[in-house]
């Protein structure tokens, strides 16, 4: 059967321009790409165009008003509503960590800035977004080449969304952690600023790039520094942080967390951050992992053939996610010196999904959507990243320890850490392109400096929101109110 040709997108009088930029089919509305191989693509000049008049309908200055609305939900409330399905003992965990510091609340409370971003100025722009963008959620891993490359590391929050939201994620946490870091409100505008600066200057020059080129790269740790102008001190850093990220391999984990026993190796009782399970337990994440064997490649499912599950054991992780289940299981294959580390993790509804439009039925299975946000976002991925579900519940599993690392950021100055926020910045640019248009998205942006006061402004207004819910959280749990464990 011959399909008929699609016409190409005609111009027609009184179309508003977010109408006009979907016509292309660049962007659709609800974010539900598919290819449209008929359709003529508008040339990158018009598509910039198209992005310089979404202004009118958004202007880049309404992005730095905030002032939290009448009707804002109490932000103990909405955390005591993501609490829900967790696992209850270990929520006063997941309280603590998150009562530590302003930034520890700002990780732990997606759900809460989700409603915020929902109140505010949007483009109308739907792209894959990672919805977790902080600061943190950037670092080092591992490639299936052996390389160490910077990227968006956690997709636990992955949906489609507006790309804004993300940008916003980003500079509040920048915000956020200049604070932290004792920097005056000076320096911290002059932080958020070269962020901003550096997602404009990148989403423009990945519109000007090919297709492949934008899919096929990547930020290799050895030249970040010289990719987005870091000086001496940004290249110590680096150097060490990737040098850390090399030595995070299966080897040293099975060091850290597995002992020998008469019966084999076992995963040491660490409990309640390191617990192993019965057999019950083991035998049903065996039976999950057959299932995870069916959405990874062939070739990746015929090589964990070789290997055969020894020890599983329950593993907390993170702020935000700690409540949820995650498993940790050890592979051998040919000896005790070949090991593999799978993380089975539960993948709940991300924060942002009541204000987001809903997911093809094919993604509502979490584990799935978690999985595919990765690969669309991330330009080097995990090999061996799949999904599955355990008794009815969804989850996603990947690798654990394949040269993981990060930047840490509470200690570090002005200058370096305005470079990685310009850093991490081209690099969610980068994803954004992937899935979005980035010559819109540029149109949009500009090239003066408007959206970077803008957001400079809306980050430190909202830095003074985080620090207020910060201090109700740690006022509560005083109260007795919220009970809170201590970190661990």
């Amino acid at each position: 059967m011959t399909r008929r040709r699609s016409p190409a997108p005609a111009k027609v009088a009184n179309v508003s321009p977010l109408e006009q930029i979907h016509a292309t089919g660049a962007f659709l509305p609800g974010g539900l790409y598919r290819p449209e191989l008929r359709t003529p693509l508008e040339p990158v000049a018009s598509r910039m165009r198209m992005g310089h008049d979404l202004r009118a309908l958004c202007p880049r200055e309404s992005h730095a008003a905030w002032v939290a609305p009448g009707n804002r939900p109490d932000p103990l409330k909405l955390l005591a509503q993501s609490n829900r399905g967790r696992q209850a003992s270990l929520v006063p965990l997941r309280m603590g960590r998150m009562a530590a510091t302003p930034f520890a609340y700002l990780r732990g409370s997606a759900c809460v800035m989700a409603w915020d971003l929902a109140q505010l100025p949007d483009t109308g722009l739907q792209v894959i977004i990672d919805g977790d963008a902080h600061l943190d959620n950037f670092g080092l891993f591992g490639t299936a080449d052996g390389d160490v490359v910077f990227d968006l590391n956690d997709f636990d929050e992955a949906l489609v969304g507006p790309w804004i939201w993300d940008l916003k994620r980003l500079v509040a946490s920048v915000n956020v952690a200049g604070r932290e870091n004792g920097f005056s409100r000076r320096e911290r505008k002059a932080t958020v600023l070269r962020c901003v600066a550096s997602y404009r200057s990148s989403i423009t020059r990945l519109a000007s790039m090919n297709t492949l080129e934008v899919w096929y790269a990547h930020s290799l740790a050895d030249h970040f520094a010289a990719e987005f102008g870091g000086d001496s001190k940004v290249r110590a850093i680096i150097a060490k942080a990737e040098t850390k990220a090399r030595a995070q391999n299966n080897q040293s984990f099975l060091a850290k967390v597995v002992e020998s026993t008469p019966g084999g190796l076992r995963f040491r009782d660490e409990p309640p951050l390191l617990s192993r399970v019965d057999d019950e337990r083991r035998e049903a994440l065996i039976d999950a992992l057959y299932g995870y064997t069916e959405t990874i490649s062939r070739e990746r499912a015929y090589m964990l053939r070789r290997y055969r599950v020894v020890d599983a054991a329950h593993r907390v992780v993170g702020v935000g996610s700690v409540g949820t289940r995650a498993w940790l299981v050890l592979l051998l294959g040919n000896n005790q010196t070949d090991p593999l580390f799978l993380q089975v993790k539960e993948s709940v509804r991300p924060a942002a999904a009541p204000y987001a439009p809903p997911l093809p039925s094919d993604f509502r299975h979490q584990g799935r959507r978690v999985v595919h946000g990765q690969r669309l976002l991330q330009a080097s991925g995990d090999p061996l990243l799949g999904w599955t579900t355990m008794e009815g519940r969804p989850y996603y599993v990947r690798q654990m320890r394949n040269m993981k690392g990060g930047i840490p950021t509470e200690w570090l100055a002005p200058g370096p850490l305005a470079f990685f926020a310009g850093g991490f910045s081209a690099l969610l640019a980068r994803g954004h392109a992937r899935t979005g248009d980035a010559a819109v998205i540029a149109g949009y942006c500009g090239n003066s400096a408007a959206l970077d006061e803008a957001l400079a402004e809306w980050a430190e207004h909202y830095g003074d929101q985080v620090e207020r819910d910060h201090r109700q959280l740690v006022a509560a749990i005083k109260a007795g109110k919220v009970e809170a464990a201590p970190t661990l």
